[in-house]
């Protein structure tokens, strides 16, 4: 994790919040207490921010300053608004493609989703505020810079965006194994919104619930799944090839 894009220390972190500062997490450390602490936590609820409870080692380990129990991570990129960008990319006249990655949480996975999608033209990506895999060191190593080009958009819940694009006539894709269409049997030429699934998980049942289509990778394996960044990859490519 590179250290330009940390703070470290309550007070500062609390300030940065504030400020409004583009903070992808927040690590505290474990069993940590205090009224500064407590003012921590109210500022990052207000904000919605994501954050967990480490060891003291791992702080230790992300910087050698004095981190007062909190070391917080910035996003190197600033976020979209939602809505903003799909009134703008209707306003263009192009079909759009749209990603929604569903709590990935692997920041290397996530950075060679970013690349792959920044290769096909989508027009954008939408995560979660929480349990999302931060944008890092990682994250933009991985996507060898793609995520600078590619707008990214987080969201308070997934339902929510899939409603929204719903309701803007962008059809909602869920690629799992739980549906008998492969990806060869589905149209993606028109408006399409792809949703993938986290690493341990796929995609929720509850957002499966409310999308349009599902598909799935054909298997011949003894291996029943792909890396998701794999799978992500052969799902829009095949976006590109219907387009073409």
């Amino acid at each position: 994790m590179e250290k330009e894009q940390q703070i470290f220390g309550i007070r500062a972190i609390i300030e940065a919040i504030q400020s409004g500062a583009s903070i992808d997490k927040v690590y505290i450390q474990k069993e940590a207490s205090g009224e500064l602490m407590k003012d921590l936590m109210k500022a990052m609820k207000r904000a919605n921010i994501n954050f967990s409870y480490v060891p003291v080692e791992k702080l230790n380990k992300l910087t050698p300053n004095n981190h007062q129990g909190a070391v917080a991570t910035i996003s190197p990129i600033s976020f979209f608004d939602l809505e903003t960008l799909v009134e703008t990319v209707l306003e263009n006249g192009k079909k759009p493609l749209f990603l929604i990655l569903d709590q990935i949480s692997d920041a290397r996975n996530f950075g060679a989703i970013i690349r792959t999608a920044e290769c096909t033209g989508v027009n954008g990506i939408i995560i979660q505020k929480s349990g999302a895999a931060p944008v890092n060191g990682d994250t933009v190593k991985t996507s060898a810079g793609a995520v600078f080009n590619i707008p990214i958009c987080k969201v308070e819940h997934i339902k929510d965006a899939i409603f929204l694009l719903q309701a803007n006539g962008i059809k909602t894709i869920a690629a799992t194994e739980k549906t008998e269409h492969t990806i060869y049997n589905v149209d993606f030429s028109d408006a399409v919104a792809i949703i993938m699934g986290s690493e341990d998980r796929g995609v929720n049942p509850s957002v499966l619930k409310i999308v349009d289509e599902k598909a799935k990778l054909p298997m011949f394996g003894s291996i029943g799944s792909l890396n998701v960044s794999v799978a992500c990859g052969a799902f829009l490519y095949e976006a590109v090839r219907q387009r073409s």
